[in-house]
């Protein structure tokens, strides 16, 4: 079973989505033959390497939301994230360009660490005030994760994973993705946002039966026992 998982750094619901798919992904009975799949997605590609304001300052003066209303929804946010295990921290939070994370991200993939490295990236963006678009914190992470040094650089001196980026991004668009995140299990079931770990569940269990249909086997009169008894 393969799951495509469309989520960009910047998004808060993408993080506590994130946590809420691997709690049931955990006590999935078949999670050792499920493979995972994460896809970039930019819900603004327009905000530049470095914005100088706060994330209050950011949804407020380009998106046209009240100040009021962003506060209010930053508490609901950190409410819900705490209730994952997770620490927001909007005071903190670096406003900046995600489509160079997007591409530490395939270049980790190619060495076998997506995953960590998309925690990673959430984690230090939304917890821990981290620049996800400066090239040191960029540079430093890859190499936390044990990238190349080489393959970390390019990033920066060329455009390497930008058209993989890019694509993920042109796919979306195409298969029906409007927002983050966006859950796609084997190209035929689709579930959007950061739902309860009990959907996860249920999609996981139906995709793993349609696709693993149990085959009877033997002749359909023999000897059994049912609700009004065995057969004698």
């Amino acid at each position: 079973m393969k799951i495509e998982i469309w989520s960009d750094v910047a998004c808060p619901w993408c993080y506590i989505g994130k946590r809420r798919f691997e709690s049931a992904l955990a006590d999935f009975p078949h999670r050792d033959s499920v493979e995972v799949q994460w896809r970039s997605y930019q819900l603004d590609p327009s905000i530049p390497e470095h914005y100088d304001g706060t994330e209050l300052d950011y949804l407020s003066e380009r998106k046209g939301m009240a100040p009021e209303q962003v506060s209010r929804m930053f508490e609901h946010v950190t409410e819900q994230a705490k209730g994952e295990g997770l620490n927001y921290r909007f005071d903190a939070v670096v406003v900046a360009n995600s489509f160079t994370a997007h591409r530490l991200i395939h270049l980790a993939a190619a060495h076998g660490k997506q995953d960590v490295a998309k925690e990673r990236l959430l984690s230090d963006h939304f917890e821990h005030g981290k620049d996800i678009g400066n090239r040191e914190y960029l540079t430093g992470l890859g190499l936390q994760l044990g990238l190349p040094a080489d393959d970390i650089a390019e990033l920066f001196e060329g455009d390497k994973y930008a058209e993989d980026v890019r694509r993920d991004i042109a796919e979306a668009r195409a298969i029906g993705v409007t927002g983050v995140p966006f859950f796609v299990i084997d190209r035929k079931y689709g579930l959007s946002g950061a739902q309860p770990a009990e959907v996860f569940t249920q999609a996981l269990n139906q995709a793993w039966q349609e696709a693993n249909p149990l085959v009877a086997v033997g002749s359909s009169d023999a000897e059994a026992c049912g609700p009004d008894g065995c057969a004698i």
